[in-house]
């Protein structure tokens, strides 16, 4: 007789220290008894050392969250046609059965998962949905077809060949051109949309493969790979293997945020208040809102008032006052009326606080000097407003230093004997001083000047970018030397001059800096909202991913703890210590 007791036993003998295997989510077919799943998709899962769950249609917005926050991947499984009115088209003759119990969950599944980042992979009818959901549509037929695409054949063997695009994700995962596939389909991605590009297709042209166009873990194919394991074909296993690892990394990265701080030194969120934006919503105008930053794992954000540099004169100081004021009003009120959800902190032991609560934190900041005029007195009325850096400068010459980037028929200045005053009072006070947009003569006299370590709060390397506001390597050790900080940025144009930059690029830049200064000396200044964001890194909700790269370059938590915000507020710290 099965002796089902020895194998409870043995269970608990061994998963001690065992090897924690990702929750790979699949969703269910809708059948004639229900919820229904073949045998293959699991098995699948099984073999690649993850863990699957069949998730079930739904369209409970609450449950559908609340599965994915408990998921490392997502596996979108075949079945039955869309209905095209989710397409906004009208059924034409040659539309098969349609399948509305699943098409509104899983629509609703996709994009909830892409914007959390979990890893997935669309199979079949997954790979349409996939399309449908991220801005692309499909056949519902596919006009004229040269190779017959749906046949009635065993589907533990191949029908037909697609070729893989060069340089795709899924040659680089397969590792062949070409691929013997088994596919049963009559509707095919017709467009993939701006978040998905074609990494594969069938002799005839039809498209058999997608895959993310902006670094995200998203594969979609037409045929069937889970369908081989069960004849013990490894063909298709590197598939399967290659969402556990992806699903692996994830649940690393989400933990790891769960245990660590999580600051970004530098935001322009605040530069939007004057256009009717929702901050306790997912507002698409905004890079930064509560909804992103939990999707990836944000727990605090430095907002500054953005002041651009204009005439120094009387009238000009006082409009620059005015707007910062203005930009600080609407972030207390903004604060006050989600205070359930976040609140405004002065100091880094409120970060770690409000983290244990479970709220997000802001943080304020100026950025350009310029906000003060030549009145020493304001630093004061801006610090009980909750200031804990200022930017001493930014496009343009100000009375207090030179910057990187002067006016038409400005000079490259330094730092001034006003600006000496400023970064004296600031060190008393227990404000940072922060030189991202400063000349190097100014970088350079401010180090000088400062009795305190400094800042750099969103800038990248010279090295890698040769702009004037980032920083050269000898900047950036004389910065280590004296105890501060430089944060890479996710601005463009501070990461690549030649061509669009990714977050391969970001990961390049942080890697110099750690490598030139050591990892205490380095953090994340992303810019959002003020043209920062790249594919990747587009938003407060792509944040994740960094992690994950860093994961993949080898990094500790420990390191990521550092760059993540612990260096950042180790100055915070020692600049506000003086006051006390």
């Amino acid at each position: 007789m099965f002796n089902w007791k020895s194998h409870y036993e043995t269970i608990h003998t061994s998963l001690l220290g065992a090897e924690y295997k990702p929750v790979i989510g699949i969703t269910g077919n809708f059948g004639e008894k229900g919820c229904e799943l073949a045998e293959g998709y699991y098995e699948s899962v099984l073999r690649a050392g993850a863990t699957p769950v069949v998730l079930p249609p739904t369209t409970d917005e609450q449950a559908l969250v609340t599965m994915l926050e408990h998921l490392d991947g997502l596996i979108l499984s075949g079945g039955g046609d869309m209905n095209p009115l989710f397409a906004g088209e009208e059924p034409i003759p040659h539309l098969h059965g349609i399948n509305p119990k699943r098409d509104l969950c899983e629509l609703l599944l996709i994009r909830l998962a892409y914007d959390r980042q979990i890893p997935m992979l669309g199979i079949c009818r997954g790979i349409q949905m996939l399309a449908v959901a991220l801005e692309g549509s499909v056949w519902q037929d596919i006009p004229s077809p040269t190779i017959k695409h749906s046949q009635d054949l065993d589907r533990a063997y191949a029908s037909h060949t697609v070729t893989t695009a060069d340089e795709s994700l899924l040659r680089n995962i397969m590792g062949e051109e070409t691929l013997y596939v088994n596919s049963f389909h009559h509707q095919a991605v017709r467009e993939t949309g701006p978040c998905l590009r074609v990494s594969a297709t069938a002799p005839d042209g039809v498209i058999e493969a997608i895959e993310s166009t902006e670094h995200k873990s998203i594969i979609g194919v037409q045929w069937h790979p889970e369908c081989f394991c069960l004849r013990g074909d490894e063909s298709m296993m590197p598939l399967f293997r290659w969402l556990k690892g992806e699903a692996a990394n994830y649940h690393e990265a989400r933990h790891i945020h769960n245990r660590i701080l999580t600051l970004d030194s530098h935001c322009d969120t605040p530069m939007f208040f004057d256009q009717e934006i929702h901050f306790d919503q997912r507002d698409p105008h905004i890079l930064v809102d509560l909804h992103k930053m939990n999707e990836g794992g944000l727990d605090a954000s430095i907002m500054v008032a953005y002041i651009p540099q204009k005439e120094r004169t009387p009238e000009g100081y006082e409009q620059a006052r005015l707007l910062a004021e203005s930009r600080f009003a609407r972030l207390h009120q903004i604060a006050t009326e989600n205070k359930q959800y976040m609140a405004i902190a002065r100091t880094p032991a409120e970060l770690y606080r409000l983290k244990a609560e479970g709220r997000k934190a802001i943080m304020l900041g100026i950025e350009n000097g310029y906000a003060i005029g030549k009145d020493l007195s304001l630093l004061q009325h801006f610090a009980d407003m909750g200031i804990v850096y200022m930017t001493l400068c930014h496009n343009g010459n100000n009375d207090i230093c030179g910057s990187a980037r002067p006016r038409e028929g400005e000079p490259l200045e330094g730092v001034s004997t006003f600006g000496a005053e400023i970064i004296r009072k600031m060190n008393r006070m227990g404000i940072m001083v922060d030189l991202s947009h400063a000349s190097e003569r100014s970088f350079y006299d401010a180090l000088d000047i400062s009795s305190q370590p400094i800042v750099c709060s969103h800038s990248s390397a010279r090295a890698l970018c040769d702009h004037p506001r980032n920083l050269t390597d000898d900047q950036m050790r004389a910065l280590a030397q004296k105890g501060g900080v430089a944060q890479v940025t996710f601005y463009n144009g501070f990461l690549r001059s030649d061509q669009q930059a990714s977050i391969v690029d970001a990961v390049a830049h942080l890697n110099h800096m750690v490598k030139v200064m050591g990892v205490e000396h380095v953090g994340i200044g992303t810019d959002f909202d003020g043209d920062g964001g790249v594919p990747g890194l587009a938003s407060a909700s792509e944040l994740i991913n960094f992690t994950r790269r860093l994961l993949r370059e080898r990094y500790s938590e420990e390191d990521l703890r550092l760059i993540w915000g612990g260096n950042f507020l180790r100055v915070m710290e020692q600049n506000q210590g003086v006051k006390k």
